[in-house]
């Protein structure tokens, strides 16, 4: 049994020194030394345009509220000084350019009277929407709407009023943006006015070239509160100046010579304002009234140019009770109309005195 142990040991030792040999190749082949080449970065990826956002859309109000549509922009606003208030107790409503008989033309800046206490004017403003200009007219209300962003000047700065406020049931003004006469009105503040909004002329919202503001929270909010249109002496006030031909866009150039009146419709009223650069308003001086000629005569007289009743003048001769001579010239009147003046009399010549003879004795 020994002799078959040996025996097959010895036959299983070739085959242990191949494993042996394989495995202290194996372990050899794994300490070799690896040296590895980074691979180039791969290239960057191609540029892509990236538009910026569009700008955010126009504010797109109500059509309930449009009053006429032109296909072209109003004229920049025209700058003009403000007149005084008449008196305590006007509102200023801002100048705008209105559409009428075929072009824009100017509806004058003027100090109103409420239509109650406690209101505000919100001014109309042009709006492009759907390739159209559309006029938001304006209204009374207790707050201050959405005026499309646009700078009416004089507190109207584009969102809001703060050339005034009501206090009770007086108005006081804000004399640093208001030309107030604090002389004749005490009702007033000094309060000064932040302008965030830039200042410019346009005169409408959206498009090209207009402004892009949206109502604010508190502007929808007094959008939706009840509003008072108009007064009589607003719509007077606007038929008046769309029959003015000085106040179209096409006569002045955008530069009306009535920019502004102290009241509704007063447009020849002193203390009214022109734009600046507008070329003064002709005045036409206004001719004297006719004489009216009474066909009636009063019981005793003559009419002018007749014949006394019962007299009769001869051919050639003078009328009764004249001192010219029977065929002498008429009198000869100026080109002006007067009489020339009369030619002065000979002097009469001195009559002599009678000499008295010698040697008679005086009575």
């Amino acid at each position: 049994m020994a002799i078959d142990s040996k025996k097959s040991l010895k036959s299983k030792l070739p085959v242990i020194s191949v494993a042996f040999a394989l495995s202290a190749a194996t372990l050899l082949g794994g300490c070799t030394a690896q040296v590895r080449v980074a691979a180039p970065p791969p290239p960057p990826p191609p540029r892509v345009y990236v538009a910026p956002p569009p700008p955010p859309p126009a504010y797109v109000a109500p059509a309930v509220d449009v009053e006429v549509q032109a296909n072209e922009a109003p004229p920049p606003l025209p700058t003009y000084d403000q007149p005084p208030p008449p008196d305590d107790g006007y509102l200023w409503t801002p100048g705008y350019w209105a559409w009428g008989g075929g072009g824009y033309y100017w509806v004058p800046g003027t100090w109103v009277q409420p239509p109650r206490v406690g209101v505000l004017w919100t001014p109309g403003y042009w709006g492009f929407v759907g390739g159209v200009y559309a006029f938001h007219g304006g209204y009374w209300g207790p707050h201050i709407g959405f005026y499309g962003g646009v700078n009416y000047g004089f507190g109207y700065v584009g969102v809001g009023f703060a050339g005034g406020r009501w206090v009770g049931n007086s108005f006081a003004y804000n004399s640093s943006v208001t030309n107030v006469n604090v002389t004749n009105i005490h009702n007033t503040y000094n309060e000064t006015v932040i302008n965030n909004v830039t200042v410019n002329k346009v005169s409408y919202n959206g498009g090209a070239g207009g402004t892009a503001a949206v109502p604010t929270a508190q502007e929808k909010a007094a959008m939706s509160e009840p509003h008072v249109p108009p007064t009589p002496a607003q719509r007077q006030h606007i038929q008046e100046a769309g029959k003015n031909p000085a106040l179209q866009a096409k006569a002045n150039g955008g530069h009306p010579a009535i920019a502004a009146t102290p009241k509704p419709g007063a447009f020849n009223a002193p203390g009214v304002v022109g734009a600046h650069g507008a070329a003064p308003l002709a005045h036409t001086p206004t001719p004297p009234p006719a004489q009216t000629v009474h066909a009636q005569t009063q019981p005793g007289t003559q009419p002018a140019g007749a014949k006394p009743l019962g007299t009769t003048q001869p051919p050639g001769g003078k009328p009764p009770g004249s001192t010219q001579p029977a065929g002498a010239k008429p009198p000869v009147t100026a080109l002006n109309g007067a009489k020339p003046a009369p030619k002065p009399l000979p002097k009469p010549k001195p009559k002599p005195q009678p000499q008295e003879k010698k040697g008679e004795e005086r009575p």
